[in-house]
């Protein structure tokens, strides 16, 4: 089957190229982030390069678990890329600006310095960041809705836009911190509390990916709901810093209990995408796309990856790259079944869908079978 592109197939488009609208949010976030950086580090920052380094630190590790949670059917990096953008550049700008603006504009002339600063950081800074961060969500909900398939999908699109926001946030609090509390300022943002903003934003994601298996008439309220639950766990944690130690135990106990739940989520909707392989790919063996063996492969990340690893020591690199793309195709045509099921996807479009994710499923057990 010459000139199938399984990056193209997997992404639902014509070429694997990114689409303009992910090319022109890097951009802007790109643009964003510079402003967004000289804003914060123009007056008085010192040791911006100590600051960049211990921001970044702790990222590769987080990045690699958010990554961990989307093996099952993983994002398109493009899509990726550009969520960790938006937080990094757009919403860090729009944060800084308009958490300045209330600052000085109502907080500080009502309650003067230290209450306006408390007051920003427990009641604004909550509200602008969640709902900066938020939009680049509402905007995939819009614009490719068809990537969000359950609630791990939420989370893990919400999780990159808050990584990108809080390393760059990080960045502002390293460069401004003494030299006497720059480790205790990275030890209580980089190792204690750098789950933060993910664990908020992963809410927003949970009601707009809910939101997207939703006919049209009833999306709003569950990302409605999303944004309180993101605004108010951040809120919270913010306001907590008045109570001492009492106050930072009831934060942290606030935040095990959400990540908690996030885990409790992203258990259960695994099981309901292998519940899904289960239901539909059967049906295919007909076609000669699903042999003996493979819907029970399918249903687990061991026995994936062990079919994958035996194929690169018998076959090599090029027949295990045939396996995943098999493996995730085959998750992708699952979920198709059920988003037509729920009358989110027309006959023709789920057509026009399913055929080259059963082209590229047949030319995968070519290249791993022969």
């Amino acid at each position: 089957m010459p000139g199938l592109d399984p990056r193209a197939v997997l992404a639902g488009r014509p070429t694997a190229r990114p689409p303009l609208g992910v090319v022109v949010t890097v951009a802007v976030s790109s643009v964003c982030l510079f402003v967004a950086l000289v804003l914060l580090l123009h007056d008085g920052a010192t040791g911006v390069a100590t600051a960049v380094l211990l921001a970044l630190v702790p990222l590769p590790l987080l990045l690699a678990g958010v990554l961990a949670l989307d093996r099952l059917e993983p994002e398109p990096p493009d899509a990726l890329v550009a969520a960790f953008g938006w937080g990094a550049g757009v919403a860090v700008l729009i944060a800084t600006i308009v958490n300045s603006a209330g600052l000085d504009l109502v907080w500080r002339p009502l309650l003067g310095d230290e209450l306006g600063l408390y007051a920003t950081a427990a009641i604004t800074a909550p509200v602008v960041e969640e709902l900066a961060k938020g939009t680049v969500l509402v905007g995939l909900l819009w614009f490719r809705r068809h990537e969000l398939n359950g609630p791990t999908d939420g989370i893990i699109y919400g999780s990159m836009v808050a990584l990108g926001f809080a390393t760059v946030e990080n960045i502002s609090y390293y460069a401004f911190a003494a030299d006497g509390v720059l480790a205790w300022t990275f030890v209580m943002r980089g190792l204690l509390s750098p789950l933060l903003h993910p664990l908020c934003t992963s809410l927003v994601g949970i009601g707009v990916a809910t939101a997207a298996l939703r006919p049209r008439g009833r999306r709003v309220l569950p990302v409605v709901l999303g944004f309180v639950g993101a605004i108010g766990v951040h809120a919270a944690w913010n306001a907590s810093t008045a109570g001492g130690l009492e106050g930072l135990a009831a934060a942290y106990t606030l935040g095990l209990g959400v990540l908690v739940a996030l885990a409790v989520v992203l258990h259960r909707d695994r099981r309901r995408i292998v519940g899904l392989v289960q239901e539909h790919l059967p049906r295919y063996a007909a076609v000669g796309v699903v042999g003996p063996g493979d819907v029970r492969m399918l249903s687990s990340l061991q026995a994936r990856r062990r079919a994958r690893e035996r194929l690169r020591v018998t076959l090599g690199r090029g027949p295990a790259r045939a396996m995943a793309d098999y493996q995730q195709a085959a998750t992708e045509l699952a979920m198709l079944h059920r988003r037509h099921g729920l009358g989110l996807v027309p006959d023709d479009e789920f057509q026009a869908r399913r055929d080259p994710l059963l082209l590229l499923m047949g030319h995968a057990r070519v290249a791993f079978t022969r």
